[in-house]
């Protein structure tokens, strides 16, 4: 039997003892919450014939749809479009029409093939987290190509932002990702995990902050047969009850994963605006990005290690 290589397991993390006062003071006492808006820019980046591919895309859209070998499906691509072209104009107003940011999971390819809404976002102040150059499993390619696609995301956010990235958020990353990361240098955190509601300090690769996303506090649910929302109500309820738990609990953070095809729906936004409201209504919770949480973890309790 083959041993699987990559990432250790750990089922313990800070158990009944987790860092307390962890996020900044607001009005003199830390803020209760970290909460932090994820962008999923992923249109263009899918998968197509057009760029090459073997097959059609199949997920994360309203349209229910399978792969078609060798062929393109026009619905699926019209759907996706559909963030590209309007979308993402929603979601950047309901930021900054109430003075917030967000971060920006920017799948590269999507980035060239509508760089006017992503060059908005930036002037707008939001960050950029690299999701692979490609909307794909990185487990389905080869170590010398996911090498190559993590270095191409880190030329093109230097070329967009004048830096680096913080941190590297694949979605489905292969068991080598959190390596080649670290062989390439620069990275502050990796987000591909979903076990835990603080960061916390990657058990393998002393430095490198681990910080957890969700696929539950997320859109995507829209897209899910049998298990999702169906409604925009649905989905505020949910971001809703999980604030509220987190907050009473005090020094979590909460991710909210979104998608311009989905949430960016004028049947939905207004969910959006909703939990946006609702989560600024409570004057000791920290609205922030990802790379200042990263920033301020780091800072708070650096790895022992070190």
């Amino acid at each position: 039997m083959t041993v699987q290589t990559g990432p250790t397991r750990d089922f313990i993390g800070y158990g009944a003892n987790p860092p307390c006062d962890v996020w900044p003071r607001i009005n003199g006492a830390p803020a209760r919450i970290a909460v932090n808006f994820c962008i999923n820019y992923e249109e263009g980046g899918e998968h197509s014939i057009l760029l090459g591919d073997p097959q059609s895309e199949d997920r994360i859209s309203d349209v229910a749809v399978t792969a078609r070998p060798g062929r393109r499906d026009l619905n699926i691509e019209s759907s996706y479009e559909y963030g590209a072209r309007v979308g993402y104009w929603r979601l950047l107003r309901a930021f900054t029409e109430r003075g917030l940011t967000a971060t920006v999971n920017l799948v590269g390819a999507a980035g060239e093939a509508n760089p006017i809404a992503l060059r908005a976002m930036i002037e707008a102040g939001f960050d950029l987290l690299p999701h692979g150059w490609r909307w794909t499993d990185y487990d389905a390619i080869s170590e010398a190509d996911e090498r190559a696609m993590i270095a191409r995301s880190i030329a093109q956010i230097k070329a967009l932002t004048g830096a680096p990235p913080l941190g590297y958020y694949a979605g489905m990353p292969s068991p080598n990702t959190r390596r080649l990361l670290v062989e390439a240098g620069g990275f502050l955190y990796d987000s591909d995990t979903y076990n835990d509601d603080q960061p916390y300090w990657s058990p393998d690769y002393p430095g490198l902050l681990l910080l957890p996303y969700s696929l539950d506090t997320n859109d995507s649910r829209f897209a899910r047969a049998g298990g999702g929302y169906q409604t925009g109500a649905e989905f505020e309820r949910y971001i809703r009850d999980s604030f509220d738990i987190l907050y009473d609990e005090g020094d979590r953070m909460l991710t909210i994963g979104l998608h311009a095809r989905l949430i960016g729906r004028p049947g939905r936004i207004g969910a959006l605006y909703r939990i946006l409201d609702y989560i600024m209504s409570h004057e000791d919770a920290w609205i922030c990005r990802r790379g200042d949480l990263a920033r301020h973890w780091a800072m708070a309790f650096p790895d022992p290690r070190l």
